[in-house]
């Protein structure tokens, strides 16, 4: 089994005088079809993770994750009934999403030397009063080669 995974375009911008002033990427368009509408996002926020760092892993029994990287390079490991799966997303990947479903252990890590900033946008939203965070135990992922 895989993570899935969403590919986005990236659109170069122009100003007003026709000159290059940058680019954007679409990173969720509910209209593409890419999210059940159970997991549809619920909340949207930023993680910034350090050169060389993880975050995670992490255990949500409820909680879907859709990870964007905007600035700087991560991997994303899951741990499949089959094994640990591993997806990429950043600036030299296309800024991919990755999904992770609910009962998935995974984390995130910096595989690049600038700070990976990481928009999530998951579903349900985090609650204080049900944050939905679990023990891993048994955790040996691959090694980023």
């Amino acid at each position: 089994m895989k993570l899935r995974v969403l590919t986005h375009p990236r659109i170069d911008t122009r100003g007003p005088d026709g000159s290059p002033n940058g680019f954007l990427v679409p990173i969720y368009n509910r209209y593409e079809g890419f999210l059940a509408e159970a997991q549809r996002p619920e909340q949207v926020y930023l993680t910034v993770c350090r050169p060389g760092a993880r975050k995670g892993p992490h255990l949500h029994r409820k909680r879907w994750g859709y990870f964007t990287c905007i600035r700087g390079n991560v991997r994303i490991v899951a741990r499949l009934a089959d094994g640990y799966a591993v997806e990429h997303t950043g600036e030299a990947h296309g800024f991919l999403t990755v999904e992770v479903p609910a009962g998935v252990p995974a984390m995130i890590e910096n595989v690049g030397d600038v700070e990976a900033y990481v928009i999530n946008t998951p579903s349900p939203a985090w609650r204080p009063d049900d944050q939905d965070d679990h023990e891993v135990t048994d955790w040996d992922p691959p090694a980023n080669p």
